[in-house]
């Protein structure tokens, strides 16, 4: 280690001193505040105390010397394994959009996870699991964290239910109404899947025909090959991908056995 820097505890004194030596001609005004409360002199810092777990469910922590002594405590809380598990089990819960505005600064007291996982006023969201698997973790006796889970899990995965049905039923009654909502998400993606299909095919058809183009001009027969790739390009419209392939991979081989012969 190197050595201390006392320049700290010395700056009162080095003010003085340039204050008598006329090196400086103003005098701070903090001169007389530090000379009646100086800082601290402490230059061993005491290691951090170990923080009491929240409830018996999360597993102890070995006590060990700290090796990073000056440097913050790590924060931990009940709730991070919670959550960490939930949102593994359920990644496309972090997909949906959530409004984190409070209306007043007393919402979250008015919450009673007792009644379960739906709060009014409020859509339910996977942190309601997590608060609710924490509150019977504290409430009921010999609970574990699995019994917790899955309780929780099951009354977040009938309110999902009843949104869905609610929804299609939603749905269904505009639909007897008149109302057009116009193609789904599946319906858009089927779209621009057969775009990007028929665009490829386009660009294979016109590579199969400059290389058939190179291959006969280099044989020297373009006038056959033409009239042949006009006849199979008619007759390719009615082949699968894999079927035009094929019969081109085997046009290639015999156009190179006859460029050899």
């Amino acid at each position: 280690m190197g050595r201390i820097n006392l320049t700290p505890l010395r700056v009162r004194r080095r003010a003085l001193a340039n204050l008598e030596t006329r090196r400086t001609s103003t005098r701070p005004i903090w001169l007389e505040v530090v000379g009646d409360i100086p800082p601290a002199q402490i230059f061993v810092r005491s290691q951090p105390q170990e923080h009491p777990l929240h409830g018996d469910f999360l597993p102890p922590r070995r006590k060990r010397k700290a090796s990073k002594l000056f440097q913050p405590v790590h924060i931990r809380y009940p709730e991070d394994k919670l959550r960490e598990r939930f949102f593994t089990d359920h990644p496309w819960e972090l997909a949906r959009p959530r409004v984190v505005l409070e209306r007043d600064r007393e919402e979250g007291t008015k919450l009673d996870w007792s009644r379960g996982v739906q709060q009014p006023g409020r859509p339910v969201t996977g942190e309601d699991v997590v608060q609710r698997q924490l509150h019977l973790l504290r409430t009921v006796p010999q609970i574990t964290i699995d019994q917790a889970y899955d309780k929780a899990r099951k009354e977040f995965y009938d309110i999902r239910r009843q949104e869905d049905i609610e929804r299609r039923i939603a749905s269904e009654e505009a639909e007897a109404t008149g109302a057009y909502f116009g193609p789904s998400i599946l319906q858009w993606s089927m779209q621009i899947e057969n775009k990007q299909y028929d665009d490829w095919e386009e660009w294979s058809r016109k590579t199969v025909v400059e290389q058939m183009q190179r291959n006969a001009a280099f044989a020297g027969d373009t006038t056959s090959v033409e009239d042949d790739v006009v006849e199979d390009m008619l007759e390719e419209d009615n082949k699968t991908g894999s079927e035009v392939f094929a019969g081109e991979g085997a046009r290639q081989a015999a156009q190179g056995r006859r460029a050899i012969a």
